[in-house]
């Protein structure tokens, strides 16, 4: 009778598969097929509420005191008790405060003013919170009777922007939630997926529970420190309750509430998973008779292989229920995200909140798989482990170009706002960042490739990770003897770890740490996109503060005369700090009477040369006829450089006012008399 032969099978190699043309031509349909959908519900974004009218209006004059403000927005606000606030010329308040709503209208702010105005320029310091959850404010004048000089100033208006530190420290809370929530995510994936032997190890038990702590601290920050965000008040506003409780009732605050009771279940979700997957795996029972594992034959080994697996199926039921759970929880965590912030308004909300939510998840497992690689790597994990987080990696790279080609697509709006906008400029840079990360990812896959095709480090780290410990306790009977085993199993420990980052090993830890860090880069910039207004509606107020009706309908063209050219030097002073905050305003006209005027704006610094500002408005008012102000559509020139037509219908003593705004806060409009006819 035949032994049976004790010769293992080689495992089976499947060859990799090449993707058919008509798969090609089908991903091809299907993106086609997404791209028709994003195009056919494109329409007016509304992310970051922009101020679209008032009453009275921007810059203009009336006959007699009004008795309230009202400011209607592009979207729903919510006001606090010192959204709108009023000061006269002196730069004191004379507003009855406590805005509302005008109508029951979400949209609007109206505020009363007090009784007896004096004649003047008056300034409207507003501050709201948009529908996506961003504080947006500003500020703007009017003139009862006619316009004055006004000293208010930027302390004056401090409540229309955020408090500096407070500014600081919510963008770094925000930042901090970002990295952590990657952490807790993608390091509880990583386990789950790639190496569930990893839920043993120390140091990836006290990265799952940096991440929750870290996220349960800044979600608590977060949410204390909103108050004075929107409101513009200091860093000691944070332990008001009252604002607090204020912060729960808008969107912002249920998300943050939400986030918090989830975590409460995600501290449940990782006792379970390190419970789990923490306890070491029994081997098979052996039955008695049976013979030596060298001895066996093919039936037995047969049989102790099926033993053992029947012994392992209890922990992949764990795996696969935990995974379930944790999914659930991850899209959970996420949606408290999108659904306070830029994808929760505008359009396409239907297709822009699901995306967000992949973008975020696809985020948390890149880069909290790479913090536990570094572990991983640190503590001899095999090339198979590494391999399983390639591909993990290749997906969420593949899902953030999708999702973020779209996101940029719908902030962005066109591509002028690439680069002329805020939003833009940061989209570029974390654009950069992410390229470079991808650049380091393909020279970790380079070391992947030499590890997998080094067998003797393999072979030698598995060798450090099996080797049996010295039994300290054996010898409790000679205390010599017993500290120098506990040194030998210390220096032993210490020489596998080292072992374990084998030059292969070592390099690919290098480029993974490089990746990582440009992660943290991309954490920072994505923070500061959710701060910043879309593209989209960085154009909307960009053409509300430079687009106005021309009064009496569409303007004829001027015709200019040699000769005939009136010129206004108005100097100005925004009392801001900036350098274009004081110079002077020339105002020319041409041909300087009745009908359509060609007008020419021109502003210098105090040097002499041509300075930009944020935002200029010009306009005409005729104060004996109680004719305007007639606003001027500008077009820019160049630096500090502007023209436009304005029509002067009527012969008399007119009254040109420049508003001028050099910084968010600092503005002044001066005035001067000239005359028509």
């Amino acid at each position: 009778m035949q032994k049976a032969s004790h010769r293992r099978t080689a495992p089976l190699r499947i060859a990799p598969r090449r993707i058919a043309p008509r798969r090609i031509v089908g991903a091809l349909g299907t993106l086609g097929v997404l791209l028709a959908l994003m195009l056919a519900g494109a329409g007016p974004a509304s992310a970051h509420a922009t101020l679209d009218s008032t009453d009275p209006r921007q810059n203009s004059v009336v006959a007699t005191a009004p008795q309230a403000v009202t400011l209607t927005f592009s979207e729903t606000v919510s006001l606090s008790s010192d959204s709108v606030r009023v000061l006269d010329p002196a730069g004191k308040a004379v507003d009855a405060g406590n805005p509302a709503h005008a109508d029951g209208q979400g949209n609007t702010a109206r505020v009363a003013l007090n009784s007896g105005l004096a004649n003047g320029t008056y300034t409207v310091a507003w501050r709201a919170v948009s529908e996506d959850s961003h504080p947006v404010g500003g500020a703007f004048t009017f003139s009862i009777g006619a316009p004055s000089d006004t000293s208010v100033s930027a302390t004056a208006l401090q409540g229309a922007k955020a408090d500096g530190l407070v500014a600081a420290l919510y963008g770094t809370g925000r930042t901090v939630a970002y990295a952590a929530f990657a952490l807790l995510a993608g390091v509880a994936a990583f386990v789950l997926i790639c190496w569930p032997a990893g839920a043993t190890r120390r140091p990836v038990q006290r990265l799952l529970m940096t991440g929750w702590t870290a996220l349960l601290a800044s979600t608590v920050a977060v949410l204390m420190l909103r108050g004075p965000y929107e409101r513009g008040s200091g860093i000691g506003k944070a332990l008001d309750l009252s604002l607090v409780r204020a912060t729960l009732d808008e969107r912002i605050g249920t998300a943050l509430a939400a986030r918090l009771l989830l975590l409460a279940a995600g501290g449940i979700f990782l006792s379970l998973l390190v419970g789990q997957l923490g306890l070491p795996q029994r081997p098979a029972p052996a039955k008695a008779g049976e013979p030596d594992e060298h001895d066996e034959d093919a039936e037995a080994a047969e049989l102790r292989e099926l033993e053992q697996r029947a012994a392992e199926r209890p922990q992949r039921e764990a795996r696969l229920g935990l995974g379930v759970a944790g999914l659930v929880l991850a899209v959970a965590l996420a949606a408290t995200w999108v659904g306070a912030d830029h994808a929760s308004v505008g359009i396409q909300v239907w297709l822009a909140l699901p995306f967000g939510v992949l973008h975020l998840i696809a985020m948390a497992l890149w880069l909290g798989g790479l913090a536990s690689l570094l572990v991983g790597l640190r503590e001899g994990v095999g090339a198979e482990v590494v391999d399983r987080f390639s591909k993990v990696a290749f997906g969420s790279v593949a899902v953030l170009v999708v999702t973020g080609i779209y996101q940029s697509w719908r902030g962005l709006g066109s591509w002028g706002a690439l680069t002329g906008t805020e939003y833009g400029q940061l989209l570029l840079v974390k654009t950069g960042c992410v390229v470079v990360m991808l650049g380091v990812a393909w020279i970790s896959r380079t070391w992947l490739t030499r590890l997998r095709s080094a067998p003797a480090e393999a072979a030698e780290v598995e060798r450090a990770e099996v080797r049996e410990p010295v039994d300290v306790a054996a010898h409790d009977g000679d205390p010599v003897r017993q500290a120098q085993l506990a040194r030998q199993q210390a220096a032993r420990a210490s020489a596998g770890r080292d072992r374990g980052l084998t030059p292969t090993r070592a390099g690919l830890r290098r480029s993974v740490l490089v990746e990582a860090l440009a992660a943290v880069a991309v954490l920072v910039v994505t923070t500061m996109l959710t701060n910043s207004p879309p593209g989209r509606v960085a154009g909307e107020i960009k053409a509300a503060g430079n687009a106005a009706p021309v009064a009496g309908g569409s303007a004829a063209a001027p015709q200019t005369e040699p000769g005939r050219t009136v010129e206004l030097k108005l100097r100005y002073d925004t009392k801001g700090r900036t350098p274009n905050a004081k110079g002077t305003a020339t105002v020319t006209l041409n041909p300087a009477r009745t009908g359509p005027n060609e007008v020419k704006l021109a502003l210098d610094g105090t040097d002499g040369k041509p300075v930009d500002v944020p935002e200029v408005q010009l306009a005409f008012t005729l104060p004996d006829r109680d004719l305007g102000p007639l606003p001027v559509a500008l077009t820019p020139e160049g630096t500090g450089r502007w023209s436009g037509t304005a029509q002067l219908p009527l012969a008399g003593t007119w009254v040109v006012s420049v508003q001028i705004r050099s910084s968010d806060i600092d503005q002044t409009t001066p005035t001067q008399q000239f005359k028509v006819g």
